[in-house]
């Protein structure tokens, strides 16, 4: 049995111009001293990473790390989800996603989706050469605007949307095979892959790729009332990165999962500060433990109460009290008879 790393960080809802958040070196200090083990870098963030860079230079990728190192902070992993979003947009989010990408490709749904890719595949490449064996990112999405069923989808409609979303992928797969690195998903709607039947389809969709694997964030699914211990029983193969998010659900008369078009204080599915919410982090714990998870347990704070800075001290307090340093040998081992092959025969009556 394995004991998974953290507290780790993602700092793309911290990082701003103003200090300590204004840079790697100043964030990653700030990070550290709230009890922080490591950090997930936004790689689109030019202010903390330069992804083009990490891409081609070792030396600038030891930079990185040393600068890190020297508040005993590691990378967790690099997060691509703006970049991995661009990948597959319908052209009813055409202008809204447009301020994801660089202002050379604004406009021009082609020219992004290309500019996307690469950014993509720099992303394989910065990873390995930080050492790093995840990456975190989004699928994008081309059927989501059909999601609900009104009017009847016609036939096949899912099926040439998950064809073509396999399609774009499968060579950014291959990319991260390359480099050694798995390419993990973060399960959320508003992408094609929101839960574990469309996580399934897209597995299909790009030949069960052995990189295609899962950012585990259990907020996205109670606020789908999914069952999301029961989600790590099916996909535990598959997750190698952990988002460990809170989140609520309180449906009332007037709202429920749709949220009702309401800002995010009033809908019934709010995410919330660890611990303020109603995710069972227990069971996922154990859960990831049971299943031998070994890597990261990473605050992604979200909340539309709490302060951010308070959110994340209290959470790197959180996750720390919830990982399970799991056990060396078994608790009944006392009562070991230290029996053989021919006494077992002799207790079952076989002799």
């Amino acid at each position: 049995m394995k004991t998974m790393k953290g507290p780790g960080l993602f700092l793309a809802q911290f990082a701003g111009d103003e200090a300590p958040f204004d840079s790697l070196d100043a964030i990653g200090r700030w990070a550290a001293s709230l009890g922080y083990k490591g950090v997930q870098i936004p790689s689109w963030d030019v202010r903390l990473f330069d992804l083009a860079r990490a891409a081609e230079s070792d030396a600038y990728c030891d930079e990185v790390k040393g600068t890190l190192a020297q508040y005993g902070l590691s990378i967790t992993e690099l997060s691509t989800h703006l970049q991995g979003q661009l990948v597959a947009v319908h052209p009813a989010f055409d202008e809204a996603f447009d301020g994801f990408a660089v202002p050379a490709v604004r406009g021009n749904p082609k020219a992004r989706q290309e500019w996307a890719v690469e950014q993509m595949k720099l992303g394989a490449k910065a990873s390995r050469r930080l050492g790093l064996t995840a990456n975190v990112s989004f699928t994008g999405a081309l059927a989501w605007p059909f999601v609900y069923p009104w009017p009847q989808r016609p036939a096949g409609l899912v099926e040439t949307a998950f064809a073509e979303l396999g399609r774009r992928w499968r060579p950014i797969l291959d990319a991260y095979d390359e480099a050694g690195v798995d390419l993990c998903y973060e399960i959320h709607p508003g992408e094609d892959v929101h839960d574990g039947a469309t996580f399934e389809r897209f597995v299909d969709a790009v030949g069960g790729h052995r990189r295609a694997c899962i950012n585990y964030d259990p907020s996205h699914f109670l606020l789908q009332q999914l069952d999301y211990l029961a989600f790590i029983d099916i996909y535990h193969e598959r997750i190698k990165a952990f988002h460990v998010k809170d989140a609520e659900f309180n449906p009332n008369g007037r709202v429920g999962v749709y949220g009702g078009y309401e800002p995010w204080i009033d809908r019934a599915g709010r995410f919330r500060s660890l611990g303020d919410g109603q995710v069972d982090f227990g069971g996922i714990f154990s859960k990831l433990a049971q299943y031998d998870y070994e890597s990261w347990a990473v605050l992604e704070w979200e909340c539309a109460l709490k302060h951010p800075e308070d959110g994340a001290r209290e959470g790197a307090e959180f996750i720390a009290a919830h990982i399970i340093r799991v056990t060396e040998r078994a608790f009944d081992d006392f009562a070991a008879g230290g029996t053989d092959e021919a006494a077992n025969r002799r207790m079952l009556g076989l002799a």
